[in-house]
């Protein structure tokens, strides 16, 4: 166990929880070695509070089988075992808002999947590639909570991620008109086809709360710290609508922009596959080597061949041509569940780590 730091996974048992465990199996730095739930499931081990609801295709890590869940309600006593945790927690938004505060009021640093606490001024909400830098906010955070160590830090929405990161490497380019489609995978609402049979041959052309999550966050990711809070970008705008469809993992986005600076097809997809950013220089566990791929065949990007791409912490960009009445279209791919909620959680973790934001915890033996 030695020199990993302590792991806890609050909402364990759902299905991101579930994605954290299966992802953090053989972490060379962190170690799940507490796991909170509801009420209910508290006092069984993790396989009996789980049961026949594991959703993950690998199985159960041996190492987490036999741990006892805990109350995540008894903040105090869970926050006693860990260095930091993950919050994957299914509860109202004002009830999570205000159980990771009560977290990182013990010391324990939160590393959040929920949306709750997206829009708290000195809350950070960072993918990791573009937005680094927004981690400094946490300075003023742990002031309001008069904390030293303890923090809420946060990952944004899954939907954003197939287009967030495209937008991001063609900034010298200024788009400043977006149109995006998005068609989100079941998992998104933490379901599978046994869970949600009627999805099967079937589309919902409505998420709750989707839109304006896609509309508004790209915006908060590339805005700025100023006087303690993280003030949004006011460009460009973005139109979205989010659609159900039939597949299990893997969210693809049609996406249409226009540009204030010209550019041609070789130099938009040189900056899409040389894009890069800190977790690369740092060469962080979870990150992948190459954060976007193009693909140059008309059928591509397809979730059954792209959806894994460097383990699912990847976008796989295609179809990237120009368009009639805006500058350009492209159509987007990436894994929600992985680079979209846990994965892309643990990659902030490991950016916190090395930013020295989460460390073990000093009375932590």
């Amino acid at each position: 166990m030695s020199e990993k730091l302590k792991v806890g996974i609050l909402g364990g048992t759902g299905m991101v929880g579930q994605r954290f465990i299966a992802l953090l199996e053989n972490h060379p730095w962190f170690e799940v070695t507490t796991i909170a739930a509801s009420p209910r499931s508290a006092g069984k081990t993790y396989e009996e509070a789980v049961g026949g609801r594991w959703k993950m295709t690998t199985p159960m890590p041996e190492a987490v089988k036999d741990i006892v869940v805990m109350n995540v309600n008894e903040v105090e006593k869970v926050a006693a075992e860990v260095d930091f945790v993950f919050s994957a927690v299914d509860m109202t938004k004002e009830e999570i808002k205000k159980i990771e505060e009560e977290y990182a009021k013990t010391e324990t640093p939160v590393v959040s999947n929920n949306s709750a606490h997206r829009w708290t001024p000195d809350v950070p909400m960072v993918v990791p590639e573009i937005n680094p830098e927004h981690m400094k906010v946490i300075e003023f955070q742990k002031k309001r909570l008069g904390t030293t160590r303890g923090f809420v830090a946060v990952k944004p929405n899954c939907s954003i991620q197939s287009y967030a990161p495209v937008l991001t490497a063609w900034k010298e380019f200024e788009p400043y008109e977006v149109v995006a489609t998005t068609y989100q995978a079941i998992s998104g609402a933490g379901k599978t086809f046994k869970d949600w049979p009627e999805m099967e041959g079937n589309i919902i052309p409505y998420i709750g709360g989707e839109e304006e999550k896609s509309e508004k966050e790209p915006l908060r990711i590339w805005g700025e710290i100023k006087d303690g809070v993280i003030v949004p970008a006011q460009s460009p705008v973005i139109t979205c609508q989010c659609i159900r469809v039939p597949v299990l993992n893997g969210h693809t986005a049609a996406v249409f922009v226009k540009f204030r600076k010209k550019a041609d097809k070789e130099q938009l997809i040189e900056k899409l596959v040389n894009f890069k950013g800190v977790p690369q220089e740092l060469e962080l566990p979870s990150a992948p080597k190459q954060f976007i791929q193009y693909l140059e065949e008309d059928n591509r990007p397809q979730v059954t061949m792209d959806v894994d791409y460097e383990n699912g912490m990847g976008i796989s960009v295609g179809r990237l041509r120009e368009d009639t009445v805006y500058d350009w279209k492209f159509v987007g791919l990436s894994h929600n569940t992985v680079r979209g909620a846990a994965g892309g959680a643990v990659l902030c973790a490991e950016l916190l780590k090395a930013q020295g934001y989460i460390a073990k915890k000093p009375d932590t033996p």
